[in-house]
């Protein structure tokens, strides 16, 4: 699960997919004339526990005059002994502790996400040179942040790390940077959308083990679900639970609404819940997201005593993340190129790659390549000797879907809110959170910033900013019922900045997982890797981050094979002597 996490390099439109795809979101920036922007903060110091934390178990109401939001990190939650974080970290140790090579690989990969920038990293560390290439001027694909001329940061989306991401994980101890995650408490809240104003949470309690301090958050809610409704929404679960992985991977040919249906489970249990699941998980509705997507969710969470406790990056993902990647890559030889966009993947006459083509003219060659930008990009740059092949042709099915990233700067500090992620439960709003209160970055004592994921967005990606915002601040005033009116009476807007992503990560409906490629492609010497691509976490930032190790490890699996068709390519380069 990626709640709004939730972003990608993009396609920004017709014209714009003509010249190339990846393209800048659209972003635009309203600022109020008379009044001067908001600086960066100076990071705090986040040691008072705020008197909403004091509500547990319980619903927020709102009119209590002494409520004050403050920032409130937890310790770092003990990941290092579930069996997910050692299957990870043995991945990575497979890099270090592989044999070096005498004469190390050259790869080009294409495009510096998440999914590109693990490929480099893993395969720095076993010794090769990667050479990654991205098109735009700014790390990080569908992690990408802009600064505003004010010096306030904007992002492609609003980013989760969850515990149940054991390679994200794994990757920020390998870099040493365990200290940029903020934990936030262990719970799941959610707006009352028939109770303006009042919030209901899901509180996993430290002391019991999984999956009972999960059965125990849900019993102890009485307010969304009611015991009936309860009892069978868990016995709708049990086929899962016996099952296990093949019972839900048989599940991707069904929508969530149609499981819930053949499970007899109440139609209530997906308006309370899963409609919120669905979009934060992947931007869509449930009679549209594939019941396997929900059902991972579900399993990792339930499982792992802290796979559901969630942690904001302490700053913007480019400088806070992405740049201790790069750095590692560059440390041990490795080369990061940015304005470096790919116009065509040229070939050789037996089909395999001869080098990548740059829109500037430069021409790229490797022993190895790696396509890692989004599905929807690589598409558009499939040769045309490529395309006839299965595991090229069934990419079709795999398109992006549309979100919008919506961030408002307002006028005053609000109290109604959380440190933590929100679940609106909202007919256009995903999950949102208050980042003047959740990251240190972002900190501000005395306004807030709000970021919404905007979704689903298909009929509103084209719409204008103005709509958008005048959309949101109506939703905004069902959860702020005593602070913000959709005519600003109450706070004020001081500037907002719209991201709009028309393709975003692939869109998760049913039988899609058959056409999802493995990372080594039929093509000698080319590989592909993307959250898109086979592995077990789908569309998030951990799956990103897995596909990236599982392209390296086939790199370096392959290396005998690499290294024998570069000596035959320079053997036909070399003149024979008269």
């Amino acid at each position: 699960m990626d709640t709004g996490c939730l972003s990608s390099m993009n396609i920004t439109g017709t014209s714009q997919a003509r010249s190339f795809v990846g393209q800048l979101p659209t972003h635009r920036c309203f600022t109020s004339s008379c009044i001067q922007a908001l600086k960066s903060s100076q990071h705090v110091s986040c040691g008072v526990k705020s008197l909403v934390l004091r509500n547990k178990g319980k619903r927020f109401r709102r009119g209590l005059g002494a409520l004050q939001v403050v920032c409130q990190d937890f310790p770092r939650p003990p990941l290092e002994n579930t069996i997910n974080f050692l299957e990870a970290g043995q991945l990575s140790s497979f890099f270090r502790n592989s044999k070096q090579p005498s004469k190390p690989l050259q790869v080009v990969i294409a495009g510096a996400g998440l999914a590109g920038l693990s490929t480099a990293k893993y395969l720095a560390d076993a010794g090769h040179k990667p050479i990654l290439l991205e098109a735009r001027d700014v790390l990080g694909g569908k992690i990408a942040a802009w600064k505003d001329e004010d010096g306030d940061w904007y992002e492609t989306g609003l980013h989760i790390f969850f515990g149940a991401y054991p390679n994200i994980q794994n990757l920020f101890g390998e870099l040493g940077i365990n200290d940029r995650l903020q934990w936030k408490e262990h719970s799941m809240i959610f707006a009352m959308p028939n109770k303006p104003g009042e919030f209901s949470r899901f509180d996993f309690p430290e002391t019991l083990p999984a999956p009972l301090n999960g059965i125990w958050a849900i019993l102890r809610n009485n307010e969304m679900l009611t015991w009936p409704e309860k009892v069978k929404f868990a016995l709708g679960l049990l086929p899962a639970m016996a099952g296990g992985q093949p019972y839900v991977e048989a599940q991707d040919g069904l929508t969530v609404s149609e499981w819930m249906k053949k499970q007899g489970v109440p139609d209530r249990v997906n308006d309370e819940v899963f409609i919120a699941m669905s979009k934060a998980l992947n931007f869509i509705n449930p009679d549209e997201l594939s019941m396997q997507c929900i059902l991972i969710a579900l399993n990792r969470f339930l499982q792992e005593k802290h796979g559901s406790k969630m942690a904001f990056l302490d700053g913007n993902p480019p400088e806070r993340l992405c740049m201790p990647i790069v750095d590692h890559i560059r440390s041990l030889g490795g080369d990061v190129r940015l304005n470096a966009r790919i116009q065509k993947i040229e070939l050789n006459p037996d089909g395999t790659v001869k080098h990548f083509a740059l829109s500037d003219g430069t021409q790229i060659t490797g022993d190895a390549y790696v396509f890692a930008a989004p599905v929807d990009i690589f598409k558009l740059l499939v040769p045309q000797e490529w395309k006839e092949i299965s595991y090229f042709k069934k990419l079709e099915k795999l398109v992006g879907v549309p979100v919008i990233n919506v961030h408002i700067w307002f006028d005053r500090k609000l109290k109604n809110t959380y440190d933590h992620l929100l679940f609106s439960r909202s007919s256009l709003l995903s999950v949102y959170a208050d980042m003047s209160v959740t990251c240190k970055e972002y900190y501000d004592p005395n306004r807030s910033m709000l970021e919404l994921v905007f979704a689903p967005a298909e009929e509103w990606v084209g719409r204008s900013d103005t709509d958008i915002i005048e959309a949101t601040m109506q939703e905004l005033a069902k959860l702020f019922p005593d602070e913000i009116a959709a005519d600003q009476s109450k706070a004020k807007i001081l500037k907002y900045h719209v991201v709009k992503t028309p393709r975003s990560v692939y869109k998760t409906i049913p039988n899609c997982e058959p056409c999802r490629p493995l990372q080594r492609s039929p093509i000698e010497g080319f590989y592909l890797a993307g959250d898109y691509t086979k592995q077990k976490y789908l569309a998030s930032m951990e799956g990103a981050v897995l596909s990236g190790k599982l392209c390296a490890q086939s790199i370096v699996q392959d290396y005998k094979m690499l290294s024998l068709r570069s000596q035959k390519s320079l053997q036909s380069e070399v003149p024979v002597a008269p």
